[in-house]
């Protein structure tokens, strides 16, 4: 599964969000970047070990429904 920072797609919109907006989301647990997992719908959290999903457009970076990296996707 390959990850995709939103520097590597400009002009493109990701699960309709605008990635000038992905490139300053940080994780609200550590305050470190995010990757965008296009593939999985999610932006990925290496130092919280959490990925939070995109859904309609939105991410939703709560706790609530972040879940754990070694947990199955989907």
């Amino acid at each position: 599964m390959s990850k995709d920072t939103a520097q590597d797609a400009p002009g493109e919109r990701a699960s309709g969000m605008d990635p000038r907006i992905l490139e300053r989301l940080v994780c609200p647990l550590t305050r470190g970047p995010l990757e965008y997992d296009r593939a999985a719908g999610e932006l990925i959290s290496q130092k919280a070990g959490l990925a939070y999903p995109i859904r309609n457009g939105l991410a939703l970076l709560t706790e609530k429904y972040a879940r754990e990296l070694g947990e199955a996707g989907g």
